[in-house]
């Protein structure tokens, strides 16, 4: 396996692709296609990939911009906790679960908070976190239910991942659980209030 970074100068997000580079297999996933660039079509047309599958984080435009344009290209399967995503049916994913995309086992976690479809997805030692939190900090809520919400997923979900998992969030550069437990001020405030 193998992930490639892609950053969306239009609102500065991320995109990921990820490729099973097994001979036998030689597929690719996408993650959040903010905005799919010339550079994602050549990295998988150049590698021979198949695009199988997209992750959908949470149904915000910066981060599924580009949904429409890979439609247009490839047939993927979209996963993501709506029902439609850009007017694209998707494979609905409800609460915790594994399946499988491009060969590679893929976990997914509900953790509702910045929005109530907000999904992390768990690809060997990395989690595709979108805006549930980045390098410091923690998305944004819509008051104070949700922030503690979102916080109690973060210890729950996140911070139960082994202190070297990579995050690769939705924005912002790559962090470890271990770096977010110690540093993050936003679920450490809420931590200490609990």
């Amino acid at each position: 396996m193998k992930i490639y970074f892609h950053l969306s100068m239009d609102e500065f997000t991320n995109c990921y692709v990820i490729v099973n580079d097994n001979p036998d297999v030689m597929e690719a996933l996408i993650v959040d296609p903010g905005k799919v660039s010339p550079e994602i079509i050549k990295q998988i047309e150049d590698g021979g990939y198949k695009l199988t599958g997209v992750l959908i984080t949470h149904n915000h435009a910066n981060h599924v911009v580009g949904l429409t344009t890979l439609m247009k290209i490839y047939s993927p399967t979209v996963y993501a906790a709506e029902s439609e995503v850009k007017g694209i049916r998707t494979k609905i994913l409800r609460g915790d679960g594994k399946l499988s995309v491009a060969g590679l086992v893929v976990e997914y976690y509900s953790v509702p908070g910045h929005t109530a479809d907000s999904l992390v997805f768990k690809i060997g030692t990395v989690l595709f976190t979108g805006d549930t939190i980045t390098s410091g900090i923690i998305g944004e809520t819509s008051g104070l239910y949700f922030k503690q919400m979102l916080c109690a997923n973060i210890e729950k979900k996140i911070f139960s991942q082994t202190d070297e998992t990579v995050i690769m969030p939705g924005h912002g550069p790559p962090s470890t659980v271990l770096t977010e437990k110690q540093y993050n001020l936003d679920v450490s405030g809420y931590l200490h209030k609990a």
